[in-house]
């Protein structure tokens, strides 16, 4: 799609919401995997990917495996069981903070050294953040509160982080309206399935359990298209109340930017 077609199809607040969806969902999470924060973490003293839990779910204190489990949705609870409470032993919920973000941080300055004006756009993920009600959102309304970074890039990747956090908090609450779980969400998602069930841990016979379950709710993947409407409707609502109406294709324009840059 060009740059053109784009700020064309971003000409309602709901049609930029669901033009920027796949960049929020996918650069707001990027640094989650990667070798910065692989780094941070061994600097750290914690096992592989103990940092994603420990850090992310830092913003809201000592928070026993089992709501961490909750509130990220998609992990097993033996898996929490099993990272957690040696990470919290390690490194405590602010410094855990402070690490996440750190990783956050190198991987932008790796990442997006090509971006243009970056603080534009920093400025724009800023307002909506700002604009958005945490109520009922802990995820977010713990990220929220944190200070953001230094630089034009990092402060990109900390504005995602938030926003894709609000974001994922808002569709949690749409699949809950429609009667779904998050495991059967991931079932109905095209993009999901068995192969991201194995990728989150869940064991073999597990995830084929869940999976017979899902298939036999009633509508089980018009359900999951009414919860993605009705994310991307709350998230046009944000956009509409965030920036001005010129600023929703800009919006568009410069995550696609970002997206070149970060692939190129």
């Amino acid at each position: 799609m060009s740059r053109r077609s784009d700020e064309e199809a971003a000409g309602t607040p709901i049609e930029a919401a669901r033009v920027s969806r796949p960049f929020v969902q996918r650069w707001g999470g990027a640094f989650m995997l990667s070798a910065q924060l692989a780094e941070v973490e061994r600097g750290a003293g914690l096992r592989s990917r103990a940092l994603y839990f420990r850090g992310r779910a830092g913003v809201l204190g000592e928070v026993p495996p089992a709501v961490v489990a909750d509130l990220f949705g998609i992990f097993p609870g033996w898996l929490l069981d099993a990272v957690l409470p040696a990470a919290a032993e390690a490194v405590g919920a602010a410094e855990a903070v402070t690490a996440y973000q750190e990783a956050a941080s190198r991987w932008a300055r790796a990442t997006l050294a090509g971006l243009a004006e970056p603080e534009r756009l920093a400025g724009l993920l800023r307002r909506l953040v700002e604009a958005a009600e945490p109520s009922g959102l802990a995820l977010f309304g713990g990220w929220r509160r944190v200070a953001w970074p230094e630089g034009g890039a990092e402060r990109v990747v900390h504005g995602l982080n938030v926003l894709r956090e609000y974001r994922g908090g808002v569709h949690f609450a749409a699949l809950r309206a429609v009667g779904l779980t998050v495991p059967e969400a991931v079932v109905a998602d095209p993009e999901g399935g068995r192969g991201r069930l194995l990728r989150t841990a869940w064991r073999p016979e597990a995830a084929e359990e869940l999976i017979a379950r899902a298939e036999a709710k009633p509508g089980l993947r018009e359900r999951w298209h009414r919860a993605q409407r009705m994310t991307d409707e709350r998230m046009g609502e944000l956009i509409e109340d965030g920036l001005a109406e010129p600023e929703w294709a800009e919006l568009t324009g410069r995550l696609r930017a970002l997206d070149a840059t970060a692939r190129s």
